[in-house]
């Protein structure tokens, strides 16, 4: 039962993270790619859509709740094989030999992929190098194993589902419970002690735990009211009240931004097909703004509410620049030198109306914290690439 609910549950965990890797639209150059010299790995890279505005949320915020709700199912799945990861001698022949090293795969690249998970969605993360390129290589290693895995012993799961019904044993109290009889491969205990809890009670004691890690972490994704019960989310409440009082990932402190950078002496650099132009903030609020209601999700897989946005169009700014059509563009901010101070969008989110420079949240000014004098928001975006503190955008052809 736990190989079933695994079998269902990984290649879930696999797809979602995969859209979610397209959705930094990493074709585009090193600056959105975290995880250089894919190769054949990015066959699937396509351009990500800005349509339905919820979708980055709804992709990512699955990847990360299915990804711990399927912690206690992956352990109670390694603690009934145990005698298998650890039986002597290690490879008794050539074909076993592949078969160990196979098995390696799988249970160390299970352990390392939601170890880093949830270190990364934890914001404690602490292996060497970049999370991106690790956990994407990561995934391929395992879902490797994984499929070989389950060619091989698929036949056998589908006999044992088979062997008795769901049911039954749900019914089965401590008292009436047997052990397995033997089998060839060595996994039943040769003479077991006396049991301590029913099957019904292993599958219980899981689902519960499956059930209760759902319970204080989705809310940070799904929002409303059971953002509160988000207890083991580092994003689950709203730091402040008030309009800016939503979700951050990345104080301006903590990216080392200071008032200089943003202060009367502040610039919007437009780059394009003609000359650079230059607008103070008070240039750009004398244009015509427009508004959307967009949410902001991030890889951690918190998101926020709807935000009122108001600001100037991507495209408005591309025909300022001599670019009416451009393919894509270069979005500089004025933080340090670091990941994601600097990103490209493609052609279909410039274009799409809701695509923002954003001057405004909810009726008032950003606060700097969300990227005070301008910020990018764009719909369906992953929150890093809504680009905060903007001093300089290159529209290209």
């Amino acid at each position: 039962m736990f190989g079933l609910v695994l079998l269902v549950g990984i290649p879930v965990l696999f797809v979602t993270g995969a859209l979610s890797y397209a959705a930094y639209n990493p074709d585009l150059g090193p600056l959105n790619d975290q995880t250089p010299d894919k190769g054949w790995l990015g066959f699937y890279l396509f351009d990500w859509p800005t349509r339905p505005a919820w979708l980055y949320r709804l992709v990512q915020g699955v990847h990360v709740t299915l990804g711990v709700v399927l912690v206690p199912v992956l352990l109670a799945k390694l603690w009934s094989v145990i005698p298998k990861l650890f039986e002597w001698p290690p490879a008794r022949s050539a074909a076993h030999a592949l078969e160990r090293l196979s098995l390696l795969m799988l249970v160390g690249g299970a352990v390392f992929e939601f170890a880093t998970g949830i270190l990364n969605i934890q914001l404690h993360y602490v292996f060497p190098g970049s999370f991106y390129t690790l956990h994407f290589y990561g995934a391929w290693v395992f879902i490797a194993a994984f499929a070989v895995h389950v060619a091989l012993r698929l036949g056998r799961m589908v006999r044992a589902l088979g062997s008795r019904s769901l049911l039954g044993e749900l019914r089965t109290g401590l008292a009436d419970t047997r052990p397995e009889p033997p089998d060839a491969d060595g996994l039943v205990a040769v003479a077991p002690a006396p049991p301590t809890i029913a099957r019904r009670g292993a599958l219980a004691l899981v689902g519960a735990g499956s059930l209760a890690l759902f319970v204080v972490t989705a809310g940070q994704s799904i929002g409303g009211r059971l953002r509160a019960t988000a207890l083991l989310a580092p994003h689950n409440r709203a730091p402040a009240d008030g309009p800016n009082g939503f979700q951050v990932n990345k104080t301006a402190a903590a990216v080392g931004i200071t008032a200089a950078m943003v202060g009367p002496d502040w610039r919007l650099e437009l780059h394009g097909a003609g000359p650079v132009r230059s607008f103070t903030r008070e240039d750009l609020l004398a244009m015509a703004q427009h508004a959307a209601r967009l949410p902001i999700a991030c890889v951690e897989g918190w998101s926020t509410g709807d935000q009122h946005w108001s600001g100037l169009r991507l495209a408005d700014l591309a025909a300022l620049a001599g670019l009416p059509d451009a393919a894509s563009v270069l979005v500089d901010s004025v933080q340090p030198p670091g990941p994601y101070a600097s990103v490209v969008l493609r052609g279909n989110q410039i274009r799409d109306p809701r695509s923002l420079l954003a001057l405004h949240v909810n009726g008032v000014d950003l606060a700097l914290d969300h990227g005070y004098p301008a910020r990018v928001i764009v719909p369906a975006n992953p929150g890093v690439n809504n680009t905060k503190w903007v001093h300089r955008l290159t529209f290209r052809a």
